[in-house]
């Protein structure tokens, strides 16, 4: 295909409707995203973007990389990684040496490349794409410190692995093609000074200039981006894919500022990168050539489970020692290391590279780069869920609630979630309302919910929901506005009533849904509570369907949610929450039953149920031996 308009437009669809069913499917999204550039690429010959972009294909693949890793700089704060800095410092500076040493032995001896290809190979595997880890860590849940340093390590580590590599190009360069070393030691210094001061002034600079109000906050992310692109570019000019380095600090110095618009700039550097990562994968999969799959003999399976297996455990183990990291943690590190963009595109630069300097094998080392980046794909993609879980690492296997909010009315819903093996965390800044909580055994955080503070030590990817539920409504409308572009706005619900003018009225856009349809305030539920309403777990069955329940229940109870059989949550206020069925076990919020009713409930409950044994008992009696029950 060689209209390139319509090639984009088939790539962007396909690429987010790839991310849409790994949603659904809760598969990691870029295992997707790779059978479809294989499909569009090698295997069907649909498109070759490698050659139908013709020049402009490596500078929109670097300028995407940097945006990427920008994007990926702009979640690192400094407050996350106190705990975690010496293993993240260690992993860094040790392990990724020892990585590009051993990956380079074992590129030569076993997978028998030139020494040339085999060390650019080693640099390139150390590194751990964030464009793979961060999808990853969005599903698996893991707890705080795990996902801490491999989201830490993914993104510090693609500057530095592709660094690494043009370092080895550049090497091979003076050896063979009588470049001067003088010349490469000063470019690199030069570089290093652009890419490290240069990323700190222009972060602190943007920092300074949106927080004054120097720009309009509709032009600070079309500045941002801008400034982005051109720092990359900069850096590029003095060392190849040096740019990678600026950016990245550039975007971690922006992180550590105190600036009232970086989550708009981040949600906004998100998108972006969503929609570039879908393109990316895709493009970079579909320029793969047959002949370079083809030439994948059987010691790259060796240099694989080496690769895997032994070299980057080893290394991880190594350079944790004394670190602070328990033996679980080490072991899902050392295991856990999914390659991605940055590797492919940069092998896809050098190899071709090397190839047009007389490297026998240049080719081949993008044939490796592809195997080890869809096997880690593979591997690791589908065995981090199963492996957290078995290691303990999970912060939990079932949806959450976080409830915003200490009172009788959360506490005593909070114990009934609790006793249905629900997590649930009661977040209040009232000391004396969050010791409530903690008299009932309810796990709870003392602190404001939006803080700085919550954002790092509370693990939100715990939590799927949450409820709004103090005494303030505008609070709580606020609470929801903040959390729902995180955790989804059809996920967060409040209390409080509607107001009836329009003057009053809160704008549609602001708050989360209601929880009581019709809604029903903290005053209400208060009240409630006094009058002797409570929390009720009761679970549908055969014979005891939905209507039936309904039929059993006090005038004015309200059906709030109900657990599926495999842990999930439905909330009955939800758009299209349908109804529940057997198996479920559905939590309403009613008066109590005078005691006499509940014993006819259940006495007629029990009666149904013995007089339906008894029929199919007869039933069976009826049929001889050899026939069959119509």
């Amino acid at each position: 295909m060689h209209d390139l308009a319509l090639q984009l437009a088939i790539i962007g669809v396909a690429g987010i409707a790839a991310q849409w069913i790994a949603w659904r499917l809760q598969i990691p999204a870029i295992v997707l995203l790779l059978a479809v550039g294989l499909v569009f690429g090698p295997l069907t010959g649909f498109m070759n973007p490698r050659a139908d972009f013709g020049e402009l294909y490596t500078p929109l693949v670097s300028t995407a990389v940097a945006i990427i890793l920008f994007e990926g700089g702009l979640t690192l704060n400094f407050r996350e990684i106190r705990e975690t800095s010496t293993a993240v410092r260690r992993i860094v500076t040790v392990a990724g040496p020892l990585i590009w040493l051993m990956t380079a032995l074992a590129a030569h001896y076993i997978g028998n490349l030139s020494w040339p290809t085999a060390i650019i190979l080693g640099g390139l595997l150390v590194i751990t794409g964030p464009t793979v880890i961060m999808p990853l860590l969005r599903h698996a849940k893991l707890k705080n410190r795990p996902a801490s340093i491999l989201r830490w390590e993914a993104i510090v580590n693609d500057p530095i692995g592709a660094l690494f590599a043009v370092l080895a190009f550049e090497v091979y360069l003076v050896i063979h093609t009588g470049h001067q070393a003088e010349n490469l030691v000063f470019t690199v210094l030069f570089a290093l000074v652009i890419a490290i001061p240069g990323g700190i002034a222009a972060g602190r600079f943007l920092a300074w200039m949106f927080s004054r109000g120097e720009a309009p906050e509709y032009l600070k992310a079309p500045i941002l981006l801008a400034a982005v692109v051109g720092m990359n570019s900069v850096t590029n000019l003095v060392l190849e894919e040096g740019g990678l380095l600026t950016v990245t600090v550039m975007g971690i110095t922006m992180a550590n500022s105190r600036i009232a618009s970086l989550a708009d700039l981040r949600r906004f550097k998100e998108t972006i990168t969503i929609l570039l990562v879908s393109g990316l994968f895709i493009i970079l999969t579909a320029s793969l050539q047959p002949e370079v799959i083809a030439s994948l003999e059987w010691r790259v399976l060796g240099f694989l489970a080496v690769v895997l297996f032994v070299i980057r455990p080893l290394a991880v183990f190594l350079a944790t020692i004394g670190a602070g990291l328990s033996w679980r943690e080490r072991a899902l590190v050392g295991w856990i290391a999914p390659r991605g963009i940055v590797a492919t595109a940069v092998a896809g630069l050098f190899g071709s590279t090397l190839a047009d300097l007389g490297v026998v094998d240049g080719d081949r080392m993008i044939a490796y780069v592809f195997a080890v980046v869809a096997v880690t794909i593979l591997l690791h993609g589908f065995t981090l869920g199963p492996l957290s879980r078995l290691l303990d690492l999970r912060s939990s296997d079932r949806p959450g609630i976080l409830i915003v909010g200490a009172s009788r009315f959360t506490v005593a819903l909070a114990r009934r979630l609790k006793a249905q093996d629900v997590p649930v965390l009661i977040a209040d800044a009232n000391w004396s309302r969050i010791s409530r909580a903690r008299l009932a055994e309810i796990d709870a955080w003392y602190g404001e919910v939006l803080s700085e503070a919550a954002h790092h030590n509370l693990n939100l990817s715990q939590f799927d929901y949450l409820l709004a539920a103090t005494d303030n409504e505008a609070y709580n409308a606020l609470v929801c506005t903040d959390f729902g572009p995180e955790m989804g706005r059809s996920d967060v619900y409040q209390i409080g009533k509607i107001a009836d003018s329009d003057r009053r009225a809160m704008n549609f856009t602001i708050g989360g849904q209601p929880l009581f349809q019709p809604a029903k305030g903290f005053a209400e539920l208060r009240d409630l509570l006094v009058d002797g309403w409570n929390f009720q777990a009761t679970r549908l069955t055969e014979e005891f369907e939905y209507e039936r329940y309904l039929e059993t229940r006090a005038e004015g109870t309200h059906v709030m949610l109900w657990i599926r059989p495999s842990g999930a949550l439905v909330f009955a206020a939800s758009e299209g929450s349908g109804t529940p069925s057997e198996g479920d076990t559905i939590i309403s919020f009613g008066p109590k039953r005078a005691e006499r009713e509940q014993e006819k409930i259940v006495k007629a409950t029990t009666t149904e149920r013995e007089a339906r044994a008894e029929k199919a008992r007869q039933t069976a009696d009826a049929v001889k031996p050899g026939e069959v029950a119509g």
